[in-house]
């Protein structure tokens, strides 16, 4: 696993990234930023702990939005299951990361 710099918000962060996942993370941290960023501007949010957490549900209730891939027949597959498991693995380490990233900086204001 390798390190890679990214910036969310002004801030530097140092982030874990797995082998090949390094276009996946960036986007994952462009769509984190971006959001952020018009929560932000909006002006009514200041500290940038509540600003994460804002962007967090965001961007969680865009992907529960779109709800679970089904088969066209509308049974679930053992892909479907696995696709899942992974969606939430991948979901868990980045809130893992967010966690780290947080309480390294300590001060969110």
């Amino acid at each position: 696993m390798k390190q890679i710099e990214v910036q969310i918000l002004g801030q530097v962060y140092m982030l874990g990234c797995p082998d090949g996942g390094e276009t996946l993370l960036r986007s994952a941290v462009t769509a984190v930023d971006r959001e952020m960023l018009v929560i932000k501007e909006a002006g009514k949010v200041r500290a940038r702990e509540r600003i994460a957490v804002l962007a967090a549900l965001n961007l969680a209730y865009q992907l529960a939005e779109r709800g679970p891939a089904t088969p066209p027949t509308g049974t679930a597959t053992q892909q479907d299951e696995t696709d899942t498991a992974h969606t939430d693995a991948s979901i868990d380490a980045l809130v893992r990361r967010i966690d780290e990233a947080l309480a390294e900086d300590g001060q969110l204001l």
